[in-house]
Order: structure tokens, then C-alpha cells, then sequence
């Protein structure tokens, strides 16, 4: 189905992802035997969020799209890495902890980079930011990864005037920006570099 402005729709094709393929779960674990931040998200959350949670933003009909639950870890794990688009495509494509928090194949060729732009898009329309902000921390805080501190004050001014700077998928990685980096990070090798 072609737009009126020639851009090519695409339908939600709802995928599982609850399992690893094994070969993936084996290299990983040789090649990272303590595990990065990617894969301890894995480990203790299985999978942050499910196609169905994107329901709302897909057409029903169309050439089915890429899973939207991975595209939200991929940008979940470009900013904690402050990653470009490209460069975190790459690591979809080349880092094997990827993958495995992905739940891909090793010979999963990836997505081009510009989908990720194309997917903050989707997430803008119609507060679906907001509510996968709220599904993420829900998960993070039933695996007990956050915890409630109590009452917070600020002054709402600079925090508005800061909010208009940050998408709301950075806001989610500026929450958990902490917590990733208090995960060991594995020595880095020629393949990730």
C-alpha cells in the first residue's frame, strides 16, 4: 500500500521474541561469559516490551514492519551507548550481546538506520512516548531494578524548559542511564569497536 505521498505503509507484523536462539545464546555466553548491561536486560527482564504494545501505531494493512518491541530496546540502548542511528544499526548487525538481548539469529542481517528515525516519529504521535516511558518503568520496577525513593521536589521550571530539549526516549534512557552504568562493562575487543 502506497501513501499519497509515496511512502510505502507498513502494517504491524507481530512477532515473539521470548526465546534466544541458542546459537546465539552460546556464542554470547563464550564470547561474554559476565555479561554486558544488553544482556543482563535480557536476563532479568526477558523481553521489555511486545509488538502488541504498538498496536495503536500501525495500520492493519501493509508490507509488514520490523518488530516495534526490538526497535524500542534498540533505542532504549542507543542512548544508554550514545549512539548515531547508524552506528547503533551496526551494533543491531555486528555485536553478538545485541543480538542476544534482541533475541536474533547471529546471521540477522538488521535494519537500515533510517528506521529508527521513522520509529521516534511513530512513537511522537499520540503520547505512545509516554506510554512506553510508563511500561518500561513498570518492568524495571517489577524486576526490581528501580526503586522508589519517596518524595522528589524540583522546580518545574528548569525541568520544563530541559524537556523541551530531550525526546521522550531520551527521557527513558536518561531514567535508567544509572543503572546502566552500574552493570560491569566487559573488556572491549576488536568487534566492538
Amino acid at each position: 500500500m502506497v501513501s499519497s505521498v509515496g511512502v510505502v505503509a507498513v502494517s504491524l507484523r507481530s512477532e515473539s521474541h521470548q526465546w534466544i536462539p541458542v546459537r546465539t545464546v552460546r556464542t554470547a555466553r563464550a564470547a561474554c561469559p559476565k555479561a554486558t548491561p544488553a544482556m543482563l536486560i535480557r536476563d532479568r527482564l526477558d523481553v521489555l516490551f511486545e509488538d502488541e504494545e504498538f498496536a495503536g501505531l500501525y495500520p492493519t494493512d501493509g508490507r509488514p514492519g520490523l518488530s516495534p518491541g526490538q526497535l524500542a530496546l534498540v533505542s532504549v540502548l542507543q542512548f544508554a551507548e550514545n549512539l548515531s542511528d547508524r552506528a547503533a544499526a551496526d551494533a543491531v548487525r555486528t555485536r553478538i550481546d545485541w543480538k542476544y538481548a534482541l533475541g536474533l539469529e547471529l546471521d540477522d542481517p538488521g535494519f537500515d538506520y533510517s528506521v529508527l528515525c521513522e520509529f521516534r516519529a511513530r512513537l511522537a504521535e499520540d503520547g505512545a512516548a509516554d506510554r512506553l516511558l510508563e511500561a518500561m518503568l513498570q518492568r524495571l520496577g517489577e524486576a526490581g531494578l528501580l526503586k522508589s525513593r519517596g518524595r522528589q521536589r524540583t522546580d518545574a521550571t528548569h525541568v520544563l524548559a530541559a524537556v523541551r530539549f530531550l525526546s521522550r526516549l531520551e527521557l527513558v534512557g536518561k531514567r535508567c542511564g544509572p543503572l546502566w552504568r552500574s552493570w560491569p562493562r566487559p573488556p572491549r575487543t576488536g568487534c566492538d569497536r
